[in-house]
């Protein structure tokens, strides 16, 4: 009778240990947050630093485009080193002037429109950015978290297998089982520790990568963040204001310009001049004016146009191609979201509590001799698939609502942009 109380209490101190070991650690330092790792990662985020330097080139562009074409000095020299009275410089004519080109057809009306579309597309490209940096640190956070829970279970699973092989030499020196036991018993507690130094390995990974995102070591994770999950129907979202959909927009107004760009090319620009000319044997001065303006003989820009018009035709299709690539994107992330909390919320919830409870029953029986080693096995191995599938299935979702928020984040483009 002493021998069963004393096995009920050893069992229920091996529960008690196994609940404190598959809890996440305590630490003293504070957890790192998911907000505070996005915060750390934007501020020295190289992404962040070229999708700016993209900014400050089209702004620079823009300027540029707004420049008039620069005036030309003329120098010419007439009527020298010829024969007769054209030798030396006695008959010669020297022309000194200032070339004005006019550009006409509104070229730099067109080229400021194109520089203007190329700054909207290059201040969504920093949005991009963005979204993808917030993307990448969700999920490697998300990694790092479901990499620190799946250590929590391996030591858990370590310290049931050593109070299973202490069980199984009690039974063996007591008779009342084959060392085949221990034996089992024992491969069971290598096998555990083996997966605690693979998940202890893939947990340093884990933290290595969000570290360097981060700019800073990092230790314990929010795992009230990883273990909450949306209410049913939270994934629903919409994609038509979407960044994929407001690039293929700006592409659109780009290639637009373009083709106002070409077909103001077409519109000769002139030369105008104004020089004065000294006449050496008279020693007179006389003004030259002139006006030149260039033949569209051979080149008249309509193959310009026709190349900057199936270009625009291309950008319009690809902006509805766009839409229903992220309209797709969208359901999919939504359903993969949705399905993962549901088998979170089934694994973690009633499943795990039957797991839970069958292995304590195991585990009694076992100490009692009711049950089988090959019972108390295979309960402890319910036990871990149903704690392995709960981590899983909370990654899954987390990484799917992650990707659900780059799909849908929206572009902040003034109104008049948005069409």
């Amino acid at each position: 009778m002493y021998r069963i109380i004393a096995a009920v209490l050893a069992a229920g101190v091996c529960a008690s240990s196994l609940q404190a070991q598959t809890s996440p650690p305590a630490s003293a330092a504070p957890a790192l947050t998911l907000a505070e790792a996005l915060d750390r990662a934007g501020a020295s985020s190289p992404f962040q630093d070229a999708a700016a330097a993209g900014i400050r080139g089209a702004e620079a562009q823009h300027r540029v485009a707004g420049l008039r074409p620069n005036p030309s000095i003329i120098g010419e020299a007439e009527n020298v080193a010829g024969t007769g009275i054209y030798q030396g410089l006695r008959s010669s004519e020297t022309t000194v002037g200032l070339a004005l080109p006019l550009e006409l057809g509104g070229k730099r009306g067109a080229r400021i429109a194109v520089a203007e579309a190329q700054i909207g597309r290059a201040a969504l490209q920093a949005e991009i950015a963005r979204a993808d940096l917030r993307l990448r640190v969700t999920q490697t956070y998300n990694a790092a978290a479901a990499a620190q829970r799946r250590v929590a279970i391996a030591e858990g699973q370590v310290g049931v297998a050593g109070e299973v092989l202490r069980a199984a030499r009690v039974r063996v020196q007591a008779g009342r089982a084959s060392p085949l036991e221990e034996q089992r018993a024992d491969f069971a507690r290598i096998a555990a520790e083996g997966a605690l130094e693979r998940a202890r390995r893939s947990a340093e990974a884990a933290s290595g990568n969000l570290a360097r995102l981060v700019g800073m070591p990092v230790g314990q994770l929010d795992h009230d963040w990883f273990d909450a999950l949306p209410p049913p129907g939270a994934s629903r979202r919409s994609a038509s204001g979407s960044l994929a959909v407001a690039t293929a927009r700006a592409d659109l107004d780009t290639a637009t310009a373009q083709v106002r760009l070409a077909r103001s090319q077409r519109v000769p620009d002139l030369t105008v001049s104004a020089s004065a000319r000294r006449l050496e044997q008279t020693n007179d001065v006389a003004a030259v004016f002139s006006i030149s303006i260039p033949l569209n003989v051979f080149n008249n820009g309509r193959a310009s146009i026709a190349v900057a018009e199936a270009q625009r035709e291309q950008s319009d299709a690809q902006r509805r191609i766009a839409l229903l690539d992220v309209e797709q994107d969208v359901a999919m992330a939504q359903v993969e979201a949705e399905n993962a909390a549901t088998t979170a919320r089934n694994a973690a919830g009633p499943a795990l509590a039957a797991a839970m409870e069958a292995a304590r029953i195991a585990r009694i029986g076992y100490r009692e001799g009711k049950f089988g080693q090959l019972d108390l096995l295979d309960a402890e191995r319910t036990l871990l698939e149903t704690r392995t599938a709960a981590i899983d299935a909370l990654a899954a979702q987390h990484d799917a609502q992650a990707r659900l928020e780059r799909l849908t984040a929206a572009a902040s483009l003034p109104k008049d942009d948005q069409r």
